[in-house]
């Protein structure tokens, strides 16, 4: 049997977690001096609430070794022989270092343990780690062996495209991902800065004028990016608007004939907290760049 684990930066959908009995390692984030466990002790809605009031910027922290530890312990105890375990970019992160800790503690503890752990730097953020996590899910359902996932998920995981845009410059001026005078020029224009991912780290790659343009650009990129026999569903990701969210996946249906699953999740604590509130994203898998 197959536990698949991950940290909380995922942001796949509680219903989805439960389905696929995936195990969740919570990251913490600190409000106005006060400790929460992201999806534990406070919830998404929670957040982007707060984050209207806050005096303070608030900050996260990866999960411990031990809350890895913890997911191990249980999935053995459970009947679970094989851990993958899907964590957020080296890049972004801490939490791939801590599930590398908690492995290596387990086999100091156990050595000659007959369990399997694999730990996946999945070069992704937010979704982009979530669809690994979610297609890996799947795969290992349709009967795909450990080995054969482990192989997926290192083939697979720089070909996860992200799109993200926001609404509030400030926050990326605040995490360093725009200067104050880009940031300034940018909200007098409007315009929208679009990410993606580059060597493990989030980077601006186009920057558009408008909702509507920015909105446009994800079709037009899907359009030339998506490789069809691999992306099985398409993630959309808001931080607190989920109507932009929805206008998004119905411009997919009628402007690219996309007909397989589109879920909408809402961004977690850890992003949301650089991206604010407005915040869009999408997620799909891409061609080899060869094949563009």
């Amino acid at each position: 049997m197959i536990k698949i684990m991950a940290d909380s930066t995922c942001d796949l959908t509680q219903e989805i977690v439960e389905r696929y009995d995936i195990g969740i390692a919570p990251l913490t984030v600190t409000i106005d001096g006060k400790e929460y466990k992201d999806k534990v002790d406070i919830k998404p809605d929670e957040f982007f609430e707060m984050l209207k009031n806050v005096k303070t910027n608030p900050t996260t922290s990866m999960p411990s070794p031990t809350e890895y530890l913890k997911i191990i312990d249980q999935a053995i105890e459970d009947g679970y022989t094989e851990m993958l375990c899907i964590c957020m970019s080296s890049g972004t992160s801490g939490s791939y270092r801590s599930a590398r800790i908690a492995k290596d503690c387990f086999y100091e503890q156990h050595p000659d343990s007959p369990i399997k752990i694999y730990v996946v730097n999945s070069k992704s953020m937010s979704h982009g780690s979530g669809y690994l996590i979610l297609k890996s899910a799947m795969l290992r359902d349709q009967g795909l062996s450990f080995e054969e996932l482990i192989d997926f998920n290192e083939t697979y995981k720089t070909r996860v495209k992200h799109f993200l845009s926001v609404d509030d410059l400030n926050n990326l001026i605040r995490s360093g991902r725009l200067s104050n005078a880009s940031g300034f020029i940018g909200k007098v224009l409007q315009i929208k800065p679009i990410m993606s991912m580059r060597d493990g780290k989030g980077a601006i790659v186009a920057k558009e004028r408008g909702s509507k343009k920015a909105l446009a650009h994800y079709i037009r990129e899907f359009k030339i990016r998506n490789d069809e026999d691999m992306t099985d569903f398409i993630i959309i990701g808001y931080s607190s608007d989920r109507k932009i969210a929805e206008t998004l996946k119905q411009n997919i249906i009628d402007e690219t004939g996309f007909k397989k699953e589109i879920y909408i999740m809402q961004m977690g604590i850890a992003v949301g907290n650089h991206v604010g509130l407005g915040g869009l994203s999408m997620y799909f898998i891409e061609k080899n760049k060869e094949d563009r």
